[in-house]
């Protein structure tokens, strides 16, 4: 049986269940929704099209929330951002340039990396030096264009210190939105980017409202230790899948 434009009534109930389930951890934790979401979609549709889908996805969650995203982020999350935009490309470019099992090496140890860096002690709220901030956000590029997923290098940076939760999953989420934008300029400029898959999106997303919304309000309700040590998890699963694909 197909629907919308050729997507079979399997492929739309397993886009739907994985909707639900990485927008409440978005919600919750303000961030995974792409680590969690492109896999399982890759089991019903092709890897290229379950990222842009999920760029799709991210894109749309996040104009829903930019007033709010704009208003609660730090300012670091702009420059971040810029550098996603200018570093995906090369990304990309990267991507080409290596077989599979490097890319998911590569992948691997980053999102390893990541999970230890989450388990380090807390720092302090002030704002790291244009260094470190100027690296996270090339890696997070990099990472969007290689792997379609600029969050490993860009969690540890926010959650990693005392900020404010609101403030932290704010940056993070306005980061995501913009390496969105920037993945599905990048697809269409490549063609890849059907209507399907943006009607797709269309009939995804009030799941990806109600999980984000359901997983915020749970969020509200944790103490923040317990919210750190939930975005660990999350890290810490993401890592262990990345191994495991290599194996």
């Amino acid at each position: 049986m197909e629907v919308l434009g050729g997507f079979t009534a399997l492929q739309v109930g397993v886009a739907l269940a994985a909707a639900l389930g990485s927008a409440f951890v978005r919600g919750l934790t303000g961030f995974g929704m792409a680590i969690l979401l492109v896999p399982v979609l890759a089991l019903a549709l092709p890897p290229v099209e379950a990222v842009v889908l999920t760029n799709a996805l991210s894109l749309m969650i996040g104009a829903t929330e930019i007033r709010s995203l704009v208003r609660d982020a730090e300012k670091s999350a702009w420059v971040i951002g810029a550098l996603v935009v200018v570093t995906t490309p090369l990304g990309l470019y990267a991507l080409s340039l290596t077989g599979r099992d490097v890319a998911r090496l590569v992948i691997a140890l980053i999102a390893l990396s990541a999970f230890v860096a989450i388990l380090l002690p807390r720092r302090g709220s002030a704002q790291p030096g244009r260094g470190v901030t100027g690296f996270v956000g090339a890696l997070s590029g990099l990472m969007t264009g290689y792997a379609g997923m600029p969050g490993p290098p860009v969690v540890p940076y926010y959650a990693g210190r005392d900020l404010p939760r609101a403030t932290a999953k704010a940056s993070m989420q306005l980061i995501f939105t913009i390496a969105a934008t920037t993945g599905l300029a990048t697809a269409t400029w490549l063609g890849i980017l059907r209507l399907e898959l943006l009607l797709f999106a269309v009939l995804i997303l009030p799941v990806i409202i109600l999980g984000n919304r359901l997983g915020a309000r749970v969020s509200g309700t944790i103490s923040d230790p317990v919210w750190r040590a939930m975005v660990g998890v999350v890290l810490g699963g993401a890592a262990l899948a990345a191994f495991l694909r290599i194996l």
